[in-house]
């Protein structure tokens, strides 16, 4: 294979990568509809947002506080459900899937609280709304004690050293995604509810009953935002108790203070989404490190052809890494250029190692073999390889 078509096929492989790892190339349609009963339905890529700090009250009683939402998947995912986000205080709590579990995490700079950093699953919350196709009830409380969480009045799950500073039920809502990185939901929200105070447990128990009879938690005068999800059209849903909190339904999907190269150590899950995204990542970088290594060879006056490679593949996770900055559809972080990285590098192995004895067994594949003058050194420079197609 001659050098110039080699230059022309790693142009194509790079090009491709690159493709690949932006695409889509556009903010696309926000996938939030209204259902004929009440409630919103989630696509793919969907958000609803309250406007900054869209709860927010003049002054914090510091008893933490309550959540209650009606939630229904689609399917088996990790996303996130609500979030509840003040950057100004660098305050962030979401409710998350993970699978058929239910997630509750927390970021919080508040300096009386050691953990600033938790997280902690509540059993498998989405196992019978999967199975059944029926939405569970979902309670959140949070007090001295710690917080709690029901599931259809029930208590499952109860995390004492995990707690939600009151400050964070004033922050902005963010409803079917998270702040910084996407994380769609997909599925159905029917409704939900935010308290100042934790409720007991008799409490939960009375609002579920209420929820699942009439709709609503029938104890208004307790909360401090409730939203019914019951408009049935527009781009607004309307908060039952006060003006100025609304949610806005935004035409374009969107993602709130997006994340330029988020670090490792917050990027970092045990999920299996993320280890998988990393598989991708490594498998998908591995054909640029073998073309480039391949026309690097080629080149005469080069004599580190495996560390331009790696420089390549480097430089071109960089590239995509920055650009995914502007999709709101794709992730921005450093553990994309480290596994990348791995990637190119193992397509550098793959050419130095294994492609050799592939062309021993297979002479007709031994197209991108160069000639062996220029790797001396190399494990398999005693192959007598083609210098032309």
């Amino acid at each position: 294979m001659n050098q110039k078509f080699l230059a022309a096929v790693c142009l194509v492989v790079v090009c491709i990568t690159l493709s690949l790892g932006l695409w889509p190339f556009h903010s696309p349609k926000n996938e939030v509809s209204w259902m004929p009963k009440g409630g919103l339905r989630f696509g793919r890529y969907g958000t609803v947002i309250g406007r900054a700090n869209s709860l927010a009250r003049e002054a914090s009683n510091g008893l933490g506080g309550s959540i209650e939402i009606w939630a229904l998947p689609d399917r088996r995912n990790s996303a996130t459900i609500l979030a509840l986000y003040r950057p100004e205080k660098r305050l962030l709590v979401t409710l998350n899937q993970s699978i058929t579990d239910l997630e509750v995490a927390a970021e919080i700079d508040d300096h009386s609280n050691q953990n600033k950093r938790w997280h902690f699953f509540a059993g498998e919350a989405f196992a019978p709304a999967l199975k059944q196709k029926r939405p569970q009830f979902i309670t959140v409380t949070s007090g001295a004690d710690g917080t709690k969480v029901y599931l259809n009045g029930i208590l499952i799950e109860t995390a004492s050293g995990a707690f939600i500073p009151a400050d964070v039920f004033d922050s902005r809502l963010i409803i079917g995604d998270s702040p910084r990185q996407p994380n769609s939901f997909s599925g159905e929200i029917r409704g939900f509810a935010i308290y100042d105070s934790e409720l007991a447990e008799e409490q939960v128990v009375k609002h579920y009953r209420s929820w699942a009879t009439h709709g609503r938690p029938g104890f208004e005068r307790q909360a401090r935002a409730l939203y019914l999800f019951n408009e049935r059209g527009g781009n607004v849903a309307h908060n039952e108790l006060s003006t100025g909190d609304d949610l806005y339904i935004p035409p374009r999907y969107l993602v709130l203070d997006k994340s330029l190269l988020e670090p490792i150590w917050t990027e970092f899950s045990w999920s299996g989404g993320f280890w998988s995204g990393n598989l991708k990542n490594i498998i998908g970088f591995m054909p640029l490190g073998f073309i480039c290594f391949a026309f690097f060879l080629r080149m005469k006056p080069l004599r580190r052809a495996a560390t331009l490679t790696l420089i390549c593949g480097i430089f071109a996770s960089l590239t995509i890494e920055t650009f995914q900055w502007t999709l709101p559809t794709r992730d921005s972080g450093t553990t994309d250029i480290v596994t990348n990285a791995i990637g190119t590098w193992f397509g550098v192995l793959c050419y130095d190692h294994l492609y050799p004895r592939i062309v021993r067994r297979l002479p007709g594949l031994g197209w991108f073999a160069p000639p062996t003058q220029f790797r001396e050194g190399s494990l398999e420079s005693n192959l007598k390889f083609p210098t032309n197609c």
